[in-house]
């Protein structure tokens, strides 16, 4: 795993467990962390806390969504950049390249499949 992010894979709560998203961010003292929430049947629930850019990469077979929930992410994707702000969303397809940006402290809930490795493949 990439060492200039702060990145678990472990499963933090469990069924019926009351899921602290809000407090889990504001503890976070570093630039570029993200937790896996729980699952959800196929599919992992993360919550991230972003500040400076992640590489490009891609996913060959999993989608990821992105959805802000406080601050800004750029999402940039070859040849054009999405900006979200908070409560709005974006899922990026297998296979595209791309990576994020937080010019200032972002959080972000992510959903994706289990086998995603966060760094890409």
């Amino acid at each position: 795993m990439d060492n200039r992010y702060d990145i678990h894979m472990d499963v933090k709560y469990a069924p019926l467990e009351v899921v602290e998203a809000a407090a889990l961010a504001k503890a976070c003292p570093v630039k570029w962390w993200n937790q896996t929430l729980c699952r959800v049947n196929d599919a992992l629930v993360r919550l991230g806390v972003f500040e400076g850019e992640f590489h490009w990469h891609k996913h060959d077979i999993e989608d990821e969504y992105f959805q802000v929930m406080e601050g800004t992410l750029f999402i940039d994707l070859e040849g054009r950049t999405v900006e979200l702000n908070a409560g709005q969303g974006l899922m990026v397809p297998h296979g595209v390249l791309h990576r994020t940006r937080a010019p200032k402290r972002t959080v972000v809930l992510m959903v994706e499949s289990a086998t995603v490795v966060p760094t890409g493949d």
